[in-house]
């Protein structure tokens, strides 16, 4: 392929925001600074990003940053000690330091949540651009489905799902994950509407393009933007039902730091010792907060009225 190469006498800047790109590579790139552009005059947004990026940080190198093990304690001497500068978030019934334990309970929030995005957002948008392309039958069908799915609270389809495939960090992704493709169906299906009756879904239907190629390749990133928008604001509902899980017993199990399982098991002292269960729901307060602001920020980068 032949490099890009800007004149010295054209700014990157100007490079990137031509309205006449002379390749896909230039445009690609004018497409994503612009978005950047608008994405950074969000400060909540970055924000956001800032916590989000930390939060993976924290979970990949959270061995190396917890002061004591997440998993042995003593019972003798540290049982249920308040916040202190030995440890800042205070230790609980087993004599464990909460800041370790929360630290590394990150890494089990986020490998939920990944799960959950890599499974359903995929689903969801296969779901909504077959039903919305092919229309008919297979658009009622698909669509009553997802209708079936959306009749039932999330967290309560959740649990029904995850008491059948028994509990754990996997089984419980996976049923958060089938109760969370729906939303994505619905925001493809509508999208999908409107793009395949347009000029170059038509173009591309005369060159021969079969059905399968032309919702894979040229409806299905159309719609991606939109999809990643919606799972970002996800994620506080995500981090929250998986929270919840853990919290009934449905999770991670014992001695996992998961943080529901953490406010479980603080429950019992939250009257005299708070700060057994302040931490961990602090932290799922702050990270739910993060991709809220990631997702408002995102929305307004990415949604092309906004840009016009």
């Amino acid at each position: 392929m032949k490099p890009i190469t800007v004149a010295p006498s054209e700014s990157r800047h100007q490079w990137l925001m031509s309205e006449r790109p002379q390749s896909r590579r230039q445009a690609s790139l004018g497409r994503a600074y612009s978005a950047w552009r608008g994405f950074a005059r969000n400060r909540l947004a970055l924000l956001g990003l800032a916590i989000v990026i930390a939060l993976v940080l924290i979970a990949l190198f959270a061995d190396a940053l917890a002061p004591y093990s997440a998993y042995i304690g003593d019972l003798r001497t540290t049982r249920l000690l308040p916040p202190s500068s030995s440890h800042w978030f205070g230790t609980d019934d087993q004599g464990r330091d909460i800041l370790s334990r929360v630290l590394v309970g990150s890494r089990i929030t986020l490998t939920v949540v990944m799960l959950v995005a890599v499974l359903a957002a995929p689903i969801g948008l296969l779901v909504g651009t077959v039903a919305g392309y092919a229309g008919g039958w297979v658009d009622a069908v698909l669509m009553r489905v997802t209708d079936i799915f959306l009749a039932f609270p999330r967290l309560i389809l959740a649990l029904a799902f995850v008491a059948a495939l028994g509990p754990g960090i996997a089984n419980a992704a996976l049923a958060i994950a089938i109760t969370s493709w729906p939303p994505y169906a619905r925001i493809a299906r509508a999208e999908t509407l409107t793009l395949k009756h347009s000029d170059f879904i038509a173009a591309v239907r005369l060159l021969g393009a079969s059905p399968w190629r032309i919702v894979l390749r040229h409806i299905m990133p159309l719609c991606l933007s939109s999809v990643i928008v919606r799972v970002t604001l996800d994620m506080a509902g995500i981090i929250l039902t998986a929270a919840g899980l853990g919290f009934l017993g449905l999770g991670a199990q014992p001695p996992m730091p998961e943080w529901g399982a953490l406010i479980a098991n603080g429950r019992l002292y939250v009257l005299d010792q708070w700060w057994v269960a302040a931490a961990p729901g602090a932290a799922i307060f702050i990270v739910s907060l993060a991709f809220n602001l990631l997702g408002d920020g995102l929305r307004d980068a990415l949604d092309p009225k906004a840009q016009a």
